[in-house]
Formats: C-alpha cells, structure tokens, sequence
C-alpha cells in the first residue's frame, strides 16, 4: 500500500472511492501466501533442520519453485488491466485511477514477496513445523476422494463443466445492462417546468405547493428550489424552469421501503398539482447525463430537422411510443414553444400608400413598446441610462398596440392599426442547434428495468412507427451511449490481453498445450461471476465488466501454480497419474488459500449498503462468484483434463508440434 501510494503522489493521482475503493488486500498478498507457504511446506517435509545453513537452503530452494509461477501470475494480473487504460471519455475517467493504483500496488507486492518474503521466513520459521489443522485435513480427504471420482469418471466431469459453461454464455444476452449504477447520493433533484409564460410570481407560487408538498414525506429532511439560472451559468434555465433540491433523511427513519418506493410516492403527490411537468434525478447524477448527452434525464432522444413545427409533431408522436414503453417514467417533449409573442401582419399596400417602409413601423413599435434611451443620469463615476416608453395602459393589450401612432413623410400620424393586424400568438420559446442544425428532444427516465433494454425497445418502437421526411434524422442520447462505446472498446481490446496473457503462459510452460490449459480458467471464472450477478439481481454494467477484467487475471494465478508443479513432478521421474494426485493435493492449501484471501479482501464491497457502493458492488460480486467457479476448476476439473491431454498428446504430437514436446524437462528447482 505504501508502494501505491507513493506511485499516486507521484503521478498525481487522488485518494477518493475509484482509485482505492478497487484495492483488494486479498489479491495483494496473493504472491507472499503461495511464497510463505511453500516455504512452510517444504521446512515442514524436511521435519524443521536445525542447521541454519540447511534451513536458508530449503527457504533458497522452496522461493526458486514458486518464483518463475508467481512473477508470471502477478504479470498477467497486471497486464489483464490494459483494457482498463484503453477507456475513453468519462469511463477512462472514472476507472483509470483504479487500474493504476491496484497495479502499482500489485506491483510493490510482487518486489515484496520476490525479496522481503523469504527474508522474513528465514528469520520467522526457525522452528516451524507444517502443523495441519484437523478441519483442512478432513477437507483435504474429502478433496482428495472428489478428485479420485472425477479422474474415473472423466467424461461426465468435463462434458458437465462445458455443459455448464454453455448455458452461463447463453444466458449472459438476457442480462440487463447498463452504463453505471444508480448511485444513491443521500438526496433527489426534481427538475421542474411550467409554461414558459407563466409569470415569476406565478412560478414561485407553484414551487411552494411543490415545497410543501414534498415536506410532507417523514423520509425528507428540507427542500430547496431554485428558479431560472443565468447564461454565465454552467446552463441556462428560464424563469419557467425550476430546480427542487430535496435533502433525505437516514434511511432508518424512513416508511418507504427504497428509493424506488419514495420516488413513485413523490410522483403521485407531484402529479396533482397543476401546470407543472417534472422528472427525478439526483445532483450528481443530473449533471453527469447533462455532460454526456446535454439533457438531464437518462434517455435523450434527439429530433433533427428545418422545420420547428414538424420538429414538435414528431417529438410528440416519438413521446407517445417511449410513454407506452414498459420502464419508461417522466416522459416528456423539452419545453421549445409556448412563449406568447406580438406578432404584426403587415397590409403592404397600406403601407406603399403612406410612403412606410418595415423598417420604420418596427423602430416605431420598438420605441413604444421596449423604449429607448433618452439621456444618462450621472451620479459620480457612475452613468444610469434613462429608458422612454409607453405606460402599461398604452402596450398591454393587442387593441392597445394598435393604437400606438406611426409619424409618415408627408407629415401627421397614423395608427398602427391602419397598415398592420395585431396578434398574440404562441412561438417558440428557445431554437435548440447541434452541428448548425435544429432540433427538439423527447426526454425519459427509467424505472423498475435496465437502461440497456429499454432503449432497444424504444428502438426497434420508434423505427417502426415514426416516419421522418428527407433531412430529418433521429439520435438517442445518454449514459448507454458510454456503455456503447466502452463495450466496443473492450471487445477490440480484451481479446489482444488475452493473447498477451496467453504468450505470458506459453513462456511460462514453454509449450502451447498447458498455456490453453490454464487458459480455461478465464470462461469459467466467468461463470461463477454471471451466475452472481443473476442471484443479486446486479445488472451487467461497467463495473462489472471491469470485475471480469480484474478476476481473469486471479484466476490464471491457480492454473499456473497447479500445473507448474505437476510437471516439476514428471520432470522428476513421476508418472502421469502420480503426479497429477500429488499436485492438486500438495497445491490446495495455496489454491484455497489466494482464493479465499482474494473473496474475502471483496466482501466489505459487496456486502457494503453505504452511499457510494452502488459502483464496487457489482466489481466485487463478479470476482468472488468467478474466483468460486474458477477455484472448482483448477482443483477438479483441470487435473482432469491435465491427465487427458498428457495421455493423448503422444498421438496427437505431429499434427499439433507447435503445442510443445510430450514431457516437460525442467530442471527441479526451476519452473
């Protein structure tokens, strides 16, 4: 930990829940458990020397074993987190800081346990014995008749395992996805909107109601609404627009039984107030949408096209599909009409007939209705300007305007009624534009499903059944959209790591069979880590996919140490079947062991119901549901398929040579 975090003042990287919240003390001391304990083992066999010098020598030779295996573990832990690095935009963000850090760290732990570990143990195991607990040593008979059924009844263990692999891939299509977690941040934002010509005094009216009865709720600590904002702010907001920050109580005094629960109540009462459109996020989670898609709902979808009107009818009909959408809540078209406006329909003859042209009847109404500076009052270094227009009787009504008098060339005046039709009508209250173009946006949140399907659904719906002319277009913004992009990233990126991890391991066992032996470890690690996500009903999301990154590389740590020693064993004149018994039950204590450290180093992230565990929950439930999987595979099933391989490869070596020779021939001390 001291070794990362020097690594993080050094590079600048902060202390916060990304960077250390991933940091698992399990999988850092992984390498100093298969090191210590081998030393253990070894002084334990050699029934403790008294000589220091036979002593040291056994540490010397038990460190030479395990060395090559855990340098190559701890590499491929490290290189399984490149994918991690490759992330673009607000997921790079989010999760790099805790790549680096659990790399760094994993790193300190590899120098540590290649040279401070067996130090130590020479110091510390001057009369240690390998005393074994009676549990494990019942465990380790149980193991032990397991592991004699599986390799007499071969076919039933590995067509059962693949059996099991296939129907776990088959099932990964029906699991919800989504970009991130919902976070609960302790608080809700309620956006709200009225019509765009509802007075100030009008709005504030309305944001009491709002206030009030959202106190109502036991759950709701205090309410806070802010009306408008100005454009040096982060965005504007009109008058009409309004931002209800609703601070919440410890969940122990709450009735509601969630978040979820609170929100659909707060929906009913809200929804009986007049007037008023709204949707449910949180602060944090508001701006972080309006980052990625520049609306503040989950779902933005984005209406393209030159024609305003046209743009609202089809915003409408897409609004009525998403509405009957399954998961689709606060449903609405973004306010972009609804401003009463004075428009003036001009009699051009008239005018021609008076000698006016636009241009003077429109300064002639601006002066009337806006004004116009006349002077400055100065008052020291200060200058006011002092504005002439009509009294409020003289503009207010449209029979008022029309009576505003226009001087002509010739001389007189004449109304404004006698060359121009005055109107009040409805226009547009802003002109949203994207790339030069203009558009309208259909805003959603969602509710009781993932984001992922429900946007497919809103897809295929809208495709089928909206029909747009020649240079409209539709988009769909929101969080999915990173989702979109960091999937397509990591499935260009995942598979070039596993080939890396791959020649890791072929440089390991210097032949190709036994690297794709321990390679199986990286799918059925995956099946204990979706098989979870189904259990907690955790949706597969970034975090996730991330813990998938960060378990293949445990997993493989256990191939490589199980089947390195089983061939240290041949090499030493073992036959195929001997050595393969005494592998697996010579490694089962540091199998179980770095597995068990690992998952039990994940536990506080997924058992953790804090504000902020929403994102290390489902990273912390792939890796100890996988390292299960994975654990059942490398101790049952690979000795398995171990023994299969060994006793074919001789029939099969000229038709695969590259996967190496029928034996390995390592030197004893050296994997």
């Amino acid at each position: 930990l001291l070794f990362a975090f020097i690594a993080m003042r050094r590079f600048g990287v902060s202390a916060n829940l990304m960077s250390l919240g991933a940091l698992d003390f399990g999988l850092i001391v992984d390498a100093s458990v298969v090191m210590m304990e081998n030393s253990v083992r070894r002084l334990g066999a050699a029934d403790a020397p008294a000589d220091s010098r036979s002593r040291l020598e056994l540490i010397r030779q038990a460190a030479f074993e395990v060395g090559r295996p855990i340098v190559f573990g701890v590499c491929i832990i490290i290189a399984v987190y490149i994918p991690i690095f490759t992330l673009q935009g607000l997921e790079g963000r989010m999760f790099e800081p805790m790549a680096f850090t659990v790399c760094i760290a994993v790193l300190g732990s590899l120098l540590l346990a290649l040279t401070y570990v067996p130090v130590a143990a020479s110091l510390a195991l001057g009369s240690a014995r390998d005393t074994i607990s009676p549990w494990f040593e019942r465990l380790r008979t149980r193991y032990r008749r397991a592991l004699e059924w599986s390799l007499s009844h071969r076919r039933q263990v590995v067509g059962t395992a693949f059996a099991v692999l296939a129907l776990t891939l088959a099932s990964i299509p029906f699991l919800g996805t989504e970009f991130m977690p919902k976070l609960d941040e302790g608080s809700l934002l309620i956006e709200t909107r009225r019509l765009p010509s509802t007075a100030l005094a009008e709005g504030a009216a309305i944001s009491t109601d709002i206030e009030r009865t959202l106190l109502r709720f036991p759950e709701v600590s205090g309410v806070v609404t802010n009306l408008g904002r100005p454009e040096i702010a982060t965005e504007t907001m009109g008058l009409y627009e309004g931002d209800a920050y609703v601070g919440l109580k410890p969940k122990r005094y709450w009735r509601a039984g969630s978040t979820e629960d609170l929100i659909e109540q707060m929906d009913s009462a809200l929804a009986e107030i007049p007037g008023l459109d709204f949707d449910f996020s949180a602060p944090m989670a508001m701006r972080l949408e309006e980052v990625i898609s520049g609306v503040r709902t989950e779902l933005g979808i984005k209406i393209f096209g030159d024609s305003l009107p046209l743009l609202q009818q089809k915003a409408e009909e897409i609004r009525e599909i998403v509405e009957k959408v399954r998961g689709a809540e606060d449903v609405s078209v973004r306010v972009s009409t609804g401003a009463m406006q004075l428009e003036l329909d001009f009699d051009r003859s008239a005018l021609a007939q008076y000698g006016l042209s636009i241009a003077d009847v429109r300064a002639a109404v601006q002066a009337g209705i806006s004004g116009v500076t006349a002077t400055e009052v100065i008052d020291g270094r200060r200058r006011f300007p002092v504005v002439v227009r009509l009294a409020e009787q003289y503009r207010a009504t449209p029979a008022a305007v029309g009576q505003l008098l226009i001087p002509i060339p010739g001389g007189g005046r004449i109304a404004l009624d006698q060359v121009a039709t005055v109107n009040i009508v409805e226009g547009p209250e802003k002109i949203e534009h994207e790339g030069g173009q203009r558009f309208t946006v259909v805003q959603s949140n969602v509710r009781g499903r993932d984001l992922g399907s429900f946007v497919s659904d809103v897809r295929r719906e809208v495709t089928e059944r909206v029909t747009l002319p020649s240079g409209y277009y539709v988009t769909y913004g929101g969080q999915f959209e990173n989702q979109e992009r960091a999937m397509r990233r990591l499935a260009l990126v995942v598979p070039l790591v596993l080939l890396l991890i791959l020649g890791f391991l072929y440089a390991t066992f210097g032949n190709g069979r036994h690297a794709l032996l321990v390679m199986l470890n990286v799918p059925f690690a995956l099946v204990g880590g979706v098989v979870f996500l189904w259990v907690r009903g955790i949706n597969l999301n970034l975090s996730a996919s991330v813990g998938f990154i960060a378990l293949f590389g445990v997993a493989v740590l256990n191939g490589v140490v199980l089947v390195v020693y089983a061939n240290q064993l041949r090499s030493r004149g073992r036959s195929l079947s001997e050595a393969i018994r005494e592998a697996a039950d010579t490694r089962l204590r540091p199998v179980l062991m770095t597995a068990t450290v690992a998952s039990v180093g994940f536990l506080p992230m997924a058992l953790s119901t804090s504000q902020g565990s929403e994102v290390q929950r489902p990273l912390a439930t792939v890796v100890i549901g996988g390292l299960i999987t994975s654990t059942i595979l490398t101790l049952v099933v690979l000795p398995v398929i171990y023994e299969i391989i060994e006793e074919r490869w001789p029939t099969l070596r000229a038709r695969f040579s590259w996967l190496g020779t029928s034996a390995p021939q390592h030197p004893e001390t050296s994997p």
